[in-house]
């Protein structure tokens, strides 16, 4: 048996071949399509929150800086009474007032100072710039604490400014 088939069984095949060729074309330029556009807008979200992130690095300490500029006009008020010739006594009290709010806006942000002096030495919360010799004081302790440490929501933020002691018998630098 031999298997002939007819022009008109091949044309058919033929057309129907092609038809499911174009199908085939149509949905994959369909799919090609919407893949193109969502890589575009898997790139454009990318860019958007690039530009959300940077627009808040920029201002995120606004609200910071807000809280802080009354502090700066009673700095303003108290150098203008001292200027204009204030007794001393009032003017150590407008600065210590100011030292106060200060402190509390540093707070309301989550910054907290800590007190070094008394503590054993320890290079995660204290940067030693001296050492002395200090016989009623336990080696390796802070005796001065040159700038306040700060915390940071339980963080070191800044580490103090330190002197450290140092037992008689030892170098010191």
């Amino acid at each position: 048996m031999t298997d002939e088939t007819t022009p008109i069984e091949t044309e058919d095949e033929l057309a129907r071949l092609r038809q499911a060729l174009e199908e085939t074309k149509r949905v994959l330029d369909e799919k090609t399509d919407r893949y193109l556009r969502a890589v575009a807008e898997l790139d454009n979200q990318k860019k958007r929150a690039q530009r959300e992130r940077e627009e808040y690095i920029r201002f995120a300490t606004a609200s910071l800086l807000r809280e802080l500029l009354p502090v700066l006009d009673n700095f303003d008020r108290a150098l203008g009474a001292a200027r204009a010739g204030a007794e001393a006594q009032g003017f150590l009290a407008g600065v210590e007032l100011i030292q106060r709010e200060l402190l509390k806006v540093l707070e309301k942000f989550g910054a907290t100072p800590y007190s070094a002096v008394g503590q054993p030495f320890d290079p995660e919360r204290h940067e030693a710039v001296q050492r002395v010799l200090k016989p009623d004081a336990s080696d390796m302790t802070v005796v001065e604490e040159i700038a306040r440490g700060y915390l940071l929501n339980g963080r070191v933020l800044r580490p103090a400014i330190v002197v450290v002691a140092v037992p008689p018998d030892s170098d010191t630098a």
